[in-house]
């Protein structure tokens, strides 16, 4: 997929007219309602203030959370309002809802360099549905149609996909057009060694990547709970680790099909209940007992998986190596995190797949050390599986 036959944001000529943006404004709040993480905001920025600086008027629409068609009161957008104007250092408009012919009136009323975000669009049965009337009326509210949201490209959504049909111009912003750069070029021309590291809870939903990656990588490095269904496969005994049964022989072939790439564990760290106050112990992998389940990769695998990192040109992580939401289980991702970082600053180009990976590393600070940190974790599962994102393709060919 090559954002270079789209259209672009820098390809339009927004003065005076009204942009129809969408971007992924999906962020996670604390209990008292306020934003806990910003980054996804952040991200959007460098298009909005594009936007504003042209002499654009930009209607801001995003989704937050699952309403299922409904309004949810503690999933209004307003929150995300207030925290933008901050770092806009200018007013935005919160509007009473995303379609209609009060919010389009609103539009109206911007000047150029001013903006409005639009209430959450999953409040509609319709955006979801990608419904031709919900399309229809939210392209009212713009001339041109830009879109920056690749946490939802993968979606073929109202927002995502009807509503570009009622557009002449439908460009890709900065950070969709970002995005889609980084993760073509380790999947069309990586530098290598090539390595990737794969983790998460299962096989599911991670297979495919597995499957479509290891045509291309030198190496690839199992962790997190979907480690023990491959181990399962190579005849070893689990105790009560986490297991997907129905995959036992999905991951036989798999592990048959790239041997001399996949690289397991050889030890882990074990508990006795799932709970941070567990009991615990360090075993090699083919000795973890019954009533024990394995919890985060030790201290051996790391030293085998730091030889192959540190040596690294190109490196793909997607998926936590442990339960790193509880401390004592923690070490096996935020070591792994730090061996990426020191590649990265030997001249590695570091992709971090989005999602729980980039939950991870965000409190270690290495954000900033890392080539490239995904804001859409399913959108790069879906392009690291060599498929194509419905929203990327209904942009205008430039």
């Amino acid at each position: 997929m090559s954002i270079l036959r789209k259209l672009t944001i820098d390809n339009l000529d927004v003065r005076g007219k009204r942009v129809l943006l969408r971007v992924d404004f999906n962020v996670p709040l604390n209990d008292e309602g306020g934003i806990a993480d910003d980054t996804r905001i952040r991200a959007a920025l460098s298009s909005i203030q594009k936007v504003l600086n042209d002499g654009g008027k930009a209607i801001i629409m995003s989704h937050m959370g699952r309403p299922k068609g409904k309004v949810v009161e503690n999933l209004r957008l307003i929150p995300v309002a207030n925290r933008l104007s901050e770092l806009l250092e200018q007013k935005v408009l919160m509007a009473p809802d995303c379609i209609g012919s009060e919010v389009e009136n609103l539009t109206n009323t911007l000047s150029p360099g001013e903006c409005m975000l639009l209430e959450n669009l999953r409040f509609h049965p319709g955006e979801s549905e990608n419904d031709p009337d919900f399309s229809e009326n939210l392209s009212k509210l713009g001339d041109v149609y830009i879109n920056d949201a690749f946490g939802t490209a993968h979606r073929a959504h109202a927002s995502t996909v009807g509503v570009t049909k009622f557009f002449d111009k439908c460009a890709a912003g900065f950070l969709l057009s970002k995005e889609i750069k980084y993760i073509s070029k380790i999947l069309d021309n990586p530098k290598h060694p090539y390595i990737a590291i794969i983790g998460g809870a299962k096989i599911t939903g991670k297979i495919e990547i597995i499957a479509n990656i290891l045509k291309k990588v030198d190496v690839l490095l199992v962790g997190g709970g979907m480690m023990f269904t491959f181990l399962k496969a190579t005849g070893l005994e689990i105790g009560d680790s986490l297991i997907e049964e129905d995959k036992v022989e999905l991951a036989k072939k798999t592990l048959e099909g790239g041997k001399g790439k996949i690289k397991l564990p050889v030890d882990c760290v074990i508990a006795d209940s799932f709970s941070p106050d567990a009991n615990t112990k360090t075993v090699p992998v083919d000795k973890i007992q019954q009533g024990w389940r394995g919890m985060d990769i030790g201290p051996e695998t790391l030293r085998s998986y730091y030889t192959e990192i540190i040596k690294a040109q190109t490196i793909l992580w997607n998926g936590p190596m442990g339960v790193f939401e509880m401390k004592p289980f923690a070490n096996g991702t935020k070591k792994i995190a730090t061996y990426i970082a020191d590649s990265t600053s030997e001249g590695a180009v570091s992709i971090i797949g989005g999602g729980d990976s980039a939950a991870a590393i965000a409190p270690m600070g290495l954000d900033g050390k890392m080539t490239h940190i995904s804001t859409g974790g399913g959108a790069s599962l879906e392009m690291l599986e060599g498929n194509e994102l419905p929203g990327v393709s209904a942009l205008t060919n430039n």
